[in-house]
């Protein structure tokens, strides 16, 4: 194994900054007289809050220790090798800080092939191997657990999956070979395409068990003991594990079909990751594993070279790092305790948001509005909300219990408010309206509480210019579905103090929403980009361009959803009222669709009707449009749109509306569901070369993004 030691000692010096993972070897006897088994353990040294990952000095220690277990296995001295990892976390996968500083292809290739010279030595022992699942495992965690002859889960095991094409890679340590393998191409499809590229949904242990991964499952708290119990029954012949003929006909075809549909429906071809994928998954039907490996080995060299992993990890470390670490976020200290909050109003959004304070900060919230039925409403929304997730089992009934009393109703806001921290208005998107609220709330709550407003696009310090202490004033701008959507977009007016600020930042922290400092401009940051995007596809439609055209265009950026699709998410009223804000404050750039304003004066919902499953214009819409007779190929409809974002991120950087262009992609993604492959919006304007031929420059310098120079 000379080869793959000097191959691993290769990568290492590329790789300074690796956290490395020790490989343990300790032995045990197994019960009932099974022998004496050889259990490593792989640890970094740190807690369950730094996972354990596989660098090359890593993969290198995991070397050592199979050299180890197989002279024993070989001796005759073990009857079994075991793999497990420290408390809470097995194994997170490949170490991508090192990956980020290749800058060969030959590198990029030992990367895949010293992974894969490692992990299949398990498979080759002389004596049965076991992975035990004790905890997260994810990439590469996952794989080396497949090149063991038998596995156990954990039934606390909280995430457990194949993430790479979310991140613009393949699984390529065995990944895509293996799993169709063990258990079918359809579900492994599931777990490496499908799950992947629905926002790296995460299986649970029940879950890794169902599939066919885990050949048993035992409760996390003595899951190591039952594990080798299991193993002792197993080695004596007393368990035998009988897995499920593999289909290797049609019905492998058919899951490599509904794979490449997935992919299409999500990326619409633009990132390569999960096709190279499938590719794979297809070749791997005749059971090849060498082949396979080396299939496995070139894709991934070709994805670390590639734009689309480079994005993608951009965009990892911007929701990982920088969304925990906002720019520009006043000191922590400064922040003041929130012990209850109070919501004006009691509509779809002001109830999401009182059931998110009640649940994340589990403090009382109060919801207020003008009669009682509308707060009755309000109320009875979130503890509906509270009895569904009481009927998930994401709560017990205490806790269902506890939420229910938490939250409560009042017409009276001087009774309502005179004890509240943090008071945060949902009300009808109108100035006058919102200035008249909060001088009804200053003057009933205590001088120390927080003002927030949940404005989309509205100035704040206009809203706090009339109050006696406008300085306690704070957007706090939520995305809807307000649950699921992490952005929370943090404003400061021009009076607001740094006591405020770090107080908003701190209940943005305990409802585990992604904060982003901006400035107090119009529409912030998401709005003012997705409007000037949305106006310049409805700008083509009113020229003359067919809408299904205008559509298409958009469909290489392999967004979640079409413009108009998204307009009818976000309703056309709101886009309208959107678009007036913001033609108001930037008359030359943004404008007013006059057939918008038709769709919106006629009651309709959106541009589509549903009835066949896919959307289809409404005829009733088409008789409304008026268009001229201007027609854009797809290709002049991106160019110009791509272009407008182009001019108005830099617009926005140059007025500092955010601290840098990290920060809007950081917005998109975590507020607009903007594609990770993509890095958000500025590493493809960059690569689409969009960025230099708008504003003369690119937004991100070379290595932030992209293969370094």
């Amino acid at each position: 194994m000379t080869n793959t030691a000097e191959l691993l000692k290769g990568a290492a010096e590329l790789f300074p900054g690796e956290v490395v993972t020790q490989a343990h070897v300790r032995h045990l006897d197994l019960p009932q007289d099974a022998g004496r088994f050889a259990l490593i353990t792989l640890d970094n040294g740190l807690d369950h809050t730094k996972p354990t990952t596989f660098g090359p000095a890593s993969l290198a220690n995991l070397n050592t220790a199979i050299d180890q277990v197989e002279k024993e296995a070989a001796d005759g001295e073990i009857t079994g090798v075991g793999i497990t990892g420290k408390p809470f976390i097995f194994a997170v996968g490949a170490d991508l800080k090192g990956v980020e500083l290749l800058k060969r292809h030959e590198d990029a290739l030992a990367i895949g092939k010293g992974g894969h010279d490692v992990f299949k030595r398990l498979s080759s022992l002389a004596v049965p191997t076991f992975a035990y699942y004790n905890g997260a495992a994810m990439g590469g965690g996952v794989e080396v657990g497949l090149h063991c002859a038998y596995r156990t889960v954990s039934a606390a095991l909280p995430a457990f999956s194949l993430p790479e094409v979310f991140l613009g890679l393949v699984p390529g340590w065995g990944g895509c070979t293996l799993l169709p393998n063990l258990i079918g191409a359809d579900r492994a499809v599931s777990v490496i395409i499908e799950n992947s590229l629905n926002q790296n949904k995460q299986l649970k242990g029940e879950q890794v068990y169902e599939l066919g991964i885990a050949d048993a499952i035992f409760e996390g708290a003595d899951f190591l003991e039952q594990s080798l119990i299991w193993t002792a029954a197993v080695l004596k012949g007393e368990i035998e594990v009988v897995r499920p003929e593999i289909d290797r006909g049609d019905a492998w075809h058919e899951a490599v079909v509904r794979g490449r549909a997935i992919a299409d429906g999500k990326v619409h071809g633009a990132a390569p990751a999960a096709y190279r994928a499938l590719e794979i998954i297809d070749a791997a039907r005749n059971g090849d594993l060498a082949r396979g490996y080396e299939a496995e080995e070139k894709a991934l060299a070709d994805l670390i070279m590639g734009s689309e992993l480079r994005s993608g990890i951009y965009a990892f470390n911007l929701v990982q790092k920088r969304g925990k670490r906002p720019a520009g976020a006043p000191d922590k200290s400064l922040a003041r305790p929130v012990s209850k909050v109070g919501v004006v109003g009691a509509g779809l959004m002001a109830s999401q948001l009182a059931l998110l304070f009640a649940r994340r900060l589990e403090v009382p919230v109060v919801l207020t509005d003008i009669d009682q039925e509308r707060v009755d409403k309000g109320v009875g929304y979130v503890h509906g909300e509270i009895d569904k997730l009481l009927l998930k089992g994401r709560i017990n009934q205490d806790k269902a219990n506890r939420l229910k009393a938490a939250v409560t109703g009042s017409l009276d806001k001087a009774a309502a408010f005179s004890d509240a921290d943090f008071v945060i208005e949902a009300v009808f998107e109108e100035m006058g309206v919102k200035q008249k609220v909060f001088a009804e709330v200053e003057a009933v709550v205590p001088e120390h509480a927080i003002l927030a407003t949940n404005t989309s696009s509205l100035s704040v310090s206009e809203m706090a210019a009339q109050l006696k202490h406008p300085e306690r004033v704070v957007g706090f701008h939520f995305f809807n579905p307000v649950a699921i959507l992490p952005l929370l977009e943090i404003v400061r007016g021009e009076k607001t103090d740094d006591a405020s600020l770090a107080t908003a930042f701190g209940v943005a922290k305990k409802l585990k929403k992604t904060a982003v400092l901006v400035k107090d401009a119009p529409a912030f940051v998401v709005n003012r980009i997705l409007t000037r995007f949305m106006g310049e596809i409805q700008n083509v439609i009113d020229e003359g361009t067919p809408v299904d055209v205008a559509e298409r265009a958009i469909e290489p950026l392999g967004l979640p959803m079409s413009p108009l699709v998204l307009l009818e998410l976000v309703g056309p009223a709101i886009g309208l009222h959107v678009s007036e804000t913001l033609h108001g404050a930037f008359p030359d750039r943004f404008t007013v669709s006059e057939n918008l304003k038709r769709v919106v004066e006629a009651g309709k919902r959106g541009f589509y009707v549903h009835d066949s499953g896919k959307p289809e214009l409404d005829p009733e819409v088409a008789a409304l449009l008026q268009q001229g007779d201007t027609v854009l190929t797809e290709e002049q409809v991106r160019a110009r749109v791509l272009d407008a974002v182009a001019q108005e991120i830099g617009l926005m950087l140059e007025e500092g509306v955010v601290a840098e262009a990290q920060d809007i992609d950081l917005c998109l993604i975590t507020g607009a569901g903007w594609p990770f492959h993509l890095g958000g919006i500025t590493p493809y304007l960059d690569r689409e070369g969009v960025s230099e031929r708008v504003n003369g420059k690119t937004f991100l310098a070379q290595g932030v993004a992209s293969v370094p120079a």
